[in-house]
């Protein structure tokens, strides 16, 4: 039987999530024009922590980089040598994949999230280092 997906769920599928992220750090490759100012600068600008800051620990260079990393990762898929090989025991009962299918998604659509509010905090907290205030 097909489902029809309303708009409320929409906004919380993995394509849209993907779509955030990938908008967002397109959005923070267009606005971040000197990449290297963001060495030794951390993220957090010493405020009360944001919702996914907590998710890196780096200055922003190095989010900036990972950030753009897992972009390309997710749009031009990953390198053949990064892919795991499996073998017959790592097979899963058909019973387990859709439970495992479902945990999976939602650490992925939680991590994408986290994601994106760390690419749009990156962003804005450039453009306060820069003098580009809203």
């Amino acid at each position: 039987m097909m489902q029809i997906c309303n708009s409320s769920n929409q906004k919380n599928s993995l394509f849209t999530a993907m779509t955030r992220f990938i908008g967002a750090v397109n959005n923070m490759d267009q606005t971040v024009m000197v990449p290297s100012l963001l060495r030794d600068v951390p993220l957090d600008d010493g405020a009360e922590p944001k919702p996914g800051s907590s998710f890196f620990h780096h200055d922003m260079y190095s989010s900036y980089v990972l950030l753009k990393s897992i972009r390309n990762h997710m749009e031009w898929g990953v390198l053949q040598g990064d892919q795991r090989r499996w073998d017959k025991d790592d097979v899963m009962e058909e019973d387990d994949l859709e439970k495992q299918f479902h945990f999976h998604l939602n650490g992925l659509h939680t991590i994408l999230s986290k994601l994106t509010l760390t690419a749009d905090m990156l962003t804005n907290r450039y453009k306060e280092e820069v003098g580009c205030r809203k």
